[in-house]
């Protein structure tokens, strides 16, 4: 199976501020953006259409997939990046939490305080993808987020998980695997 994942557009937060499960608004770049992805998606799309699109049910993700004419995804949870729990719209430099450079020092394998570390998402993902394999889908596009791809990119083998953050998709870009 094709599967042709996305990730949303630059948000409108402060830079370094933690946004996880927050359901933050786009940033006023978004238009140029998606017209961007979308460029590229119908180039991609070319010799045929996803037979399914599922999106993260957060908004940033859900209007890029409208944006680039897929008004109705399928949504599913499993999809939301990492909750960063306490931390969530907080500046980096403004969390007052001795547990944040115990994370820096290690977020491969702790949590954020009350959230999620990556294998919590990476379970989430490839539960998603190991329900996804059971289809008989011919392609499929997901609208999502940084981390979700990093995890599709383990799961499908593009990259080691311990090297996965030096492959992070920029915004608006794509990531395509086979699974």
């Amino acid at each position: 199976m094709d599967i042709v994942m996305v990730r949303h557009t630059h948000v409108g937060v402060p830079k370094g501020t933690c946004y996880g499960w927050s359901d933050v608004p786009v940033a006023d770049t978004f238009e140029e953006e998606a017209e961007a992805t979308k460029r590229n998606l119908n180039a991609i799309f070319a010799d045929g259409m996803p037979d399914m699109v599922f999106s993260s049910p957060l908004t940033r993700a859900r209007k890029l997939a409208a944006y680039c004419g897929f008004d109705e995804p399928v949504v599913d949870d499993r999809l939301k990046e990492m909750n960063m729990g306490d931390w969530e719209m907080q500046r980096y430099d403004d969390i007052k939490d001795d547990a944040l450079q115990m994370w820096y020092n290690d977020y491969m394998h702790l949590r954020a305080t009350n959230g999620e570390g990556f294998p919590d998402l990476y379970a989430r993902v490839s539960d998603f993808l190991d329900e996804l394999r059971q289809k008989e889908y011919r392609r499929v596009a997901i609208f999502a987020h940084g981390g979700v791809l990093l995890c599709a990119g383990v799961y499908a083998g593009l990259f080691p998980k311990e090297d996965c953050f030096s492959h992070l998709v920029e915004c608006g870009g794509v990531q395509r695997l086979h699974i």
